[in-house]
């Protein structure tokens, strides 16, 4: 349509290609974070008065979203900049503007949102992740996106570790229906997909592989009664057949102080899960308190003369276990580095763990939470937000 600007593609193999990034002017918050990390006025992003802009770029909002959709397999996305042109599935949240946590669960919606179950602790997170009556977390064309729920504070480590084991459980019965269907040792096209899925099953290529030759056969019968009761019982399953990427999300509250009992026994369990906290260093759902992750000195809550002990040290603690992935990460200072620990994390066979530097409006920032990702540089840069990334495999390669 006319005002609908776009760029060439520049890139090997994006000759054909044109794109747009573009806003949805109705729940833009107005924070300026965009347009703060991609100045303009020539290249990239300015802050307008809305009501210049919302009549074309509602429109726009339509067009780009429900009829050119989202084009996800033309760049690869373990790139910063391959993995922006994937469909977010954490759209529109509840958070303050300016908010420094959403932007982690955002791109990590990015990367794994079709086949993730999050559990979400009590606290901002669960606010903005599901400001009832809607929830936050969307869905892609294909009808796939995170399943989402939300548990107590002090549990949710637990609650999380508990869709674990029963997404696995609900895997094995599958397979053991699919090796009962192959022992009945019939001729059918059944065969080759099912061996195909019991061998692929722990590999996320291969498990959306296995389970799309097995879904194309969903109406064929066999004829024989036992197997087609069988057949049943496997399409029943049939969300399980893709392998999940179950997360579990809360703020330094929950993950340092009265939810750490179950953070540390559930990493401990040596289970495939994934933690992301929110550290805003102080309890930010309930106004600022402080917490176990509140720097010495700092004022908060329950802290007006500034805290008298230091900050305790999450992530050096977990190291120690030695099978546990820990990265510490802030997306403002390097998108680079917060990728890279997103996919590792998420690719490690055991437990991880990404503490997320997350300024927040509690705090005060006198720039404005317009700043927050430059908040998140200038942590890094003064040495005060280490940035770093404990991988236990590269010992099995003889590295550090």
């Amino acid at each position: 349509p006319e005002g609908f600007e776009v760029k060439k593609a520049i890139g090997k193999g994006m000759e054909d290609y044109y794109f747009r990034i573009q806003i949805s002017p109705l729940d833009c918050t107005g924070c300026g974070n965009c347009a703060d990390v991609c100045p303009g006025p020539e290249t990239a992003l300015i802050m307008t008065d809305f009501e210049k802009e919302v009549e074309k770029e509602k429109d726009n909002w339509t067009y780009a979203h429900e009829v050119v959709g989202y084009k996800e397999d033309v760049m690869d996305d373990s790139s910063v900049k391959g993995s922006q042109f994937k469909r977010p599935l954490l759209e529109f949240s509840g958070a303050c503007a300016g908010c420094g946590e959403t932007p982690y669960a955002t791109v990590i919606s990015q990367l794994f949102g079709d086949r993730m179950l999050i559990a979400n602790a009590s606290g901002c997170s669960s606010i903005w992740g599901a400001s009832a009556p809607s929830v936050s977390y969307t869905k892609n064309s294909e009808g796939k996106g995170p399943s989402w729920a939300n548990s107590l504070f002090e549990d949710n480590a637990e609650y999380g570790y508990g869709m674990k084991l029963a997404s696995d459980s609900n895997m094995y019965l599958l397979e053991s229906y699919m090796e009962r269907f192959l022992d009945l040792d019939l001729d059918s096209a059944y065969n080759e997909a099912f061996k195909f899925w019991i061998e692929n099953k722990d590999d996320v290529k291969g498990s959306k592989e296995g389970a799309a030759k097995i879904l194309s056969l969903k109406d064929k019968k066999t004829g024989n009664d036992k197997a087609d009761k069988l057949l049943e019982e496997i399409f029943d399953l049939k969300d399980y057949l893709i392998k999940k990427s179950v997360w579990i999300f809360g703020g330094d509250g929950w993950s340092y102080d009265i939810g750490y009992g179950g953070v540390d026994h559930v990493l401990a369990s040596g289970e495939d899960v994934n933690i992301l906290v929110f550290d805003t260093e102080v309890y930010s759902n309930t106004g600022g308190q402080s917490s176990k992750a509140t720097p010495l000195a700092a004022v908060a809550q329950f802290a007006a003369a500034g805290k008298k002990v230091r900050k305790k040290d999450l992530g050096l603690m977990l190291s120690t276990y030695g099978y546990i992935y820990v990265a510490q990460v802030a997306m403002g200072a390097n998108q680079n580095q917060c990728l890279k620990a997103m996919r590792e994390a998420e690719a490690y066979d055991g437990p991880s763990i990404i503490i997320a530097c997350s300024p927040c409006i509690n705090h005060g920032i006198r720039m404005g939470m317009g700043k927050s990702q430059y908040r998140e540089k200038q942590a890094v840069d003064a040495g005060y937000w280490h940035l770093w990334r404990f991988d236990p495999r590269l010992e099995e390669e003889g590295k550090n």
